[in-house]
């Protein structure tokens, strides 16, 4: 059975603040300038899964399943609200993770993987946070 690839890409709206809590103001600003403060961004989400073509589940996966489960973990939990208070682990006290595209990518991976079907795996996730910067990840640990 032919392996195939499925990508959805879901919107959202929402503001972030790149700062580490063990650095002073003038080091964080230093380091992320303007994004030290909060700010917005329209997001793209890239989700990309692979399985066997399969006509049971109408392709990779059911559409309607894959939409709500993007749904669930991106859309209705970031749209119009701060990543650094919606996502626990980028949360502003230190030892959390930065509020990064790359380190968003990473998150999303994480909470969609495990609830994907039998047989279908997740292959990419990309966040755009404008027309010239995006991350990706693979699943690489």
């Amino acid at each position: 059975m032919p392996i195939s690839y499925l990508t959805r890409i879901v919107e959202f709206s929402a503001t972030h603040t790149i700062r580490r809590a063990d650095w002073t103001e003038e080091q964080n600003v230093r380091e992320f300038g303007r994004a030290a403060g909060e700010h917005g961004h329209r997001y793209q989400c890239r989700v990309t899964v692979k399985g066997p073509l399969a006509a049971e589940a109408g392709g990779v996966m059911s559409l309607e399943t894959l939409d709500g489960l993007l749904a669930r973990e991106i859309t209705h939990r970031l749209d119009g609200r701060s990543i650094n208070q919606a996502l626990p682990e980028f949360g502003l006290e230190a030892g959390r993770r930065l509020a990064t595209g790359e380190a968003l990518a990473v998150s999303v991976w994480e909470r969609i993987a495990p609830q994907l079907p039998r047989g279908v795996h997740l292959h990419a996730v990309r966040i755009q946070e404008g027309p010239h910067l995006y991350s990706e990840y693979f699943g690489e640990a």
